[in-house]
């Protein structure tokens, strides 16, 4: 079985946060949201639960981060130089604001942006072409 990976988000604004991840080209999935959540589908085995800050406060111990802080950077993987460009330009057109400059180090390839509530996502594209070495199994 594949491990899949559940994350969840506060969003001031569900609707927003709706708009962003669909206009980002994944998917919702209804059967698991409502008025106070919605299931955003980025794969088959990641998924990211955005809350409306009352719903997320029922699972927490403390408060939600400010929004000025970075409580932690998601990274998704990319196919290609253009997917990295092309999420970058999608979450842009769909409010999310830039993050740090596109970066090219060696065989990575990578840009970042942050959602319409300050949660910062990067794009990554490693050529494994240009990777040598056997690394760890």
């Amino acid at each position: 079985m594949d491990r899949m990976i559940f994350i969840n988000l506060p969003t001031k604004d569900l609707a927003a946060s709706r708009e962003f991840y669909t206009g980002l080209g994944f998917s919702i999935n209804e059967q698991f949201s409502d008025d106070k959540c919605a299931c955003v589908v980025v794969s088959d085995t990641i998924y990211v639960m955005v809350l409306v800050e009352d719903r997320f406060r029922e699972f927490l111990r403390g408060e939600i981060s400010p929004s000025d802080t970075t409580e932690a950077i998601l990274c998704l993987s990319a196919e290609s130089r253009a997917e990295v460009d092309d999420l970058l330009r999608r979450a842009l057109a769909h409010g999310g604001k830039p993050w740090h400059e596109v970066r090219a180090d060696g065989p990575m390839y990578g840009g970042s942006f942050t959602d319409p509530d300050g949660h910062v996502w990067e794009v990554m594209y490693m050529d494994m072409s240009e990777v040598t070495g056997s690394g760890p199994n």
